[in-house]
């Protein structure tokens, strides 16, 4: 720590806050525009940066999204991945487009059916990651090679689309996911070009985040964003909830000794991706339709980003420890495939 300039003393503390890397560029783009919009529209490569570059910044991510997400893992983390994946989309769209369709106005407290999905479906790989390595198993941190797939706008433009919710034109809408794709058959091809790629999936964001934020004035933030609190608590709770009914029901189809059901993973996955917050602008960017609430579903999004952030750890650290009162560990799990696995071997 004696090396440290002041700066890096003030950005380790910074990185402490959760979701840092997304908030605090966002919030810091969100003050620039509230107090000195003339700035950013100097011109030249400020502007491009800095203002007009989501879309260049977005592919990226994507694209080094994309490159990470593998289907060589296990068998039970493949499936835990589906399970999960389906489960937490499932609900997602079932609770936001009875929002959209049932209460009055289409909102719910307040709450947009594009917030609603956009928050709900997603999740944060890597607090998830770092929940199933200190709580779960090889098997619950290996299910985010599927979880992956939820990153980004993708599943969000598929529930609106097939709601009639918005209108994406077949080849917009896969103009969007194919640097994603492009992504995915790069890191699959080559583990040069995977390793190459990997550091992209954390340089761009902040770039990304502060690009949003420059659109969003810090009334909307405070007004329309602060009923993201709701959002957060509803995406642990009942996102959450359906992944643990959905992983448990998989155990008990699969008959694995109660034990050996392990809900850790599920618990994990109830959270909201910090990448989210840019599924408004993009789902903007092709529909219009959606240019007069983008701002407020980013703000609600970004509140519920952070919300779960904090709650999150503490829910999954009270299972961890009332599953293990009643003999059922992560360990138990993985030595019960380990042994299936012995059986198998010839």
């Amino acid at each position: 720590m004696e090396n440290h300039t002041f700066l890096d003393k003030l950005l380790l503390k910074v990185l402490k806050i959760p979701g840092a890397l997304m908030i605090v560029p966002l919030f810091l783009g969100v003050m620039v525009n509230t107090l000195a919009p003339d700035i950013l529209n100097i011109g030249s490569f400020t502007t491009a940066l800095f203002k007009n570059g989501l879309a260049v910044l977005i592919g990226l991510f994507f694209l080094a999204v994309g490159s990470q997400i593998s289907f060589k893992s296990a068998l039970p983390s493949v499936e835990k991945g589906f399970v999960l994946l389906i489960s937490k989309f499932g609900i997602a769209v079932v609770f936001g487009l009875s929002v959209a369709f049932f209460t009055p106005e289409g909102m719910l407290f307040g709450l947009l059916p594009l917030a609603i999905i956009a928050a709900m479906s997603n999740s944060n790989g890597s607090l998830f990651v770092a929940l199933t390595s200190q709580f779960g198993n090889k098997t619950d941190k290996g299910a985010i090679s599927i979880l992956s797939i939820n990153d980004g706008p993708f599943l969000t433009m598929v529930a609106l689309g097939v709601a009639g919710l918005a209108a994406f034109p077949l080849l917009a809408l896969f103009s969007a996911v194919f640097p994603m794709i492009f992504g995915f058959i790069l890191g699959n091809s080559s583990t040069i070009a995977k390793k190459f790629l990997e550091p992209g999936e954390k340089l761009i964001i902040p770039f990304a985040a502060f690009t949003i934020g420059a659109g969003i004035n810090l009334e909307v933030l405070l007004g329309q964003g602060s009923i993201g609190i709701l959002l957060g608590i509803a995406a642990a709770v009942i996102s959450g909830g359906a992944a643990i009914a959905a992983l448990y029901i998989w155990h008990v189809i699969r008959r694995h000794p109660k034990q050996c059901r392990n809900l850790v993973s599920a618990a994990s996955e109830a959270s909201v991706a910090g990448n989210a917050i840019a599924t408004p602008a993009i789902v903007a960017s092709l529909d219009p339709n959606y240019l007069t609430i983008q701002g407020a579903a980013t703000s609600q999004i970004a509140a519920a980003v952070v919300t779960t952030a904090f709650i999150l750890p503490f829910f999954v650290a009270w299972l961890a420890t009332w599953q293990k009162q009643r003999g059922i560990t992560p360990e138990n799990e993985e030595a019960f495939y380990e042994e299936a696995q012995t059986r198998k071997a010839p």
